[in-house]
């Protein structure tokens, strides 16, 4: 089992203190708490164990994974899970955690994120809305976009504000004209007010989600992978480096710019299957994630392949 949410930072810490030999003042402007904080979790740390080496890593080790991902990636907090089964029930505890009073959030689509919702314990969080960052599907998936937004502004008793217009235009022109529309482009400008988004990344593979609900044919898929495409984030097509990548389809899209995403100061990417490493990777490139929830095999991975790459 991963350490309780709430104990984290007594691990954050420790982890700072000890291993990285930052001063306790340090430690407190880095994880945003007092000094006399610090103080009490290096106590909880000692009296706990934490702080013996040999112990903490025959415990904790799912947590050793993840202080290790936020050191190699630069990322404010990272969860790691066992079991991918595991992944929707954690990142619903973590996203909870996350929300604040008076917090915009911007919410994509995709089956993990619509599984954490699921999971999630309700809340009464009644001065935060939850966004949809991209335009809906036409297929009655149960993890549309508009379906995302609206289960995770009933777990929060928040106000939902959907998105009503498709993710996906015939023509780039009429894409365009869709995106001039008052109403489409308030929204899309409003994503910049976000203060906390939550997404997964997409494949670009037959599997893909706009492959499969007839955004995308197999074929022109794979001449997108050719031109080097690598995931997918809120529906638009992303290179290796995280960048939009420079193709029809991407002008067909109606959703937030990436610039405006990338911006939002708290952004929690959810990871469930071991498929989407290059995805992954891709996103983590591109600086959309500020926290994240993976699987023990997918931080392993992760992390071999960033050390692999590592002089």
């Amino acid at each position: 089992m991963a350490l309780a949410v709430s104990d984290q930072l007594i691990h954050k810490a420790a982890w700072l203190y000890y291993t990285h030999g930052l001063r306790q003042d340090e430690v407190a402007r880095r994880l945003d708490i007092s000094r006399a904080s610090v103080a009490m979790y290096l106590r909880k740390a000692r009296e706990t164990g934490i702080v013996n080496i040999s112990i903490s890593t025959q415990l904790f080790s799912q947590d050793v994974l993840a202080r290790e991902l936020e050191d190699a990636f630069g990322l404010t907090g990272v969860w790691v899970v066992p079991q991918p089964a595991e992944v929707a029930a954690l990142a619903a505890s973590v996203f909870l955690g996350l929300v604040r009073r008076g917090d915009r959030v911007g919410v994509a689509w995709g089956r993990t994120v619509y599984a954490m919702a699921d999971e999630m314990a309700f809340a009464d969080l009644q001065d935060v809305a939850v966004v949809q960052l991209c335009g809906n599907l036409g297929a009655p998936y149960s993890y549309r976009p508009d379906q995302c937004t609206t289960e995770i502004a009933r777990r929060l008793n928040a106000k939902g504000l959907n998105f009503y217009a498709p993710l996906v235009l015939t023509s780039e022109g009429l894409a365009e004209q869709l995106r001039r529309e008052p109403v489409i482009g308030e929204q899309l400008a409003s994503v910049e007010a976000c203060s906390l988004a939550l997404f997964s990344v997409g494949t670009v593979d037959q599997e893909s989600h706009i492959v499969t609900c007839g955004a995308l044919s197999p074929a022109e898929m794979e001449a997108l992978r050719g031109e080097g495409a690598a995931g997918v984030v809120a529906g638009q097509v992303i290179d290796g480096g995280g960048r939009l990548l420079d193709c029809g389809y991407n002008r067909r899209v109606i959703s937030a710019d990436l610039g405006s995403i990338r911006g939002i100061p708290r952004r929690m990417v959810v990871v469930q299957e071991d498929s989407k490493l290059k995805p992954l990777q891709a996103a983590l490139a591109g600086g959309f994630c500020s926290h994240l929830v993976v699987t023990s095999a997918m931080a392993r991975r992760l992390l071999g392949e960033h050390r692999g790459a590592t002089p």
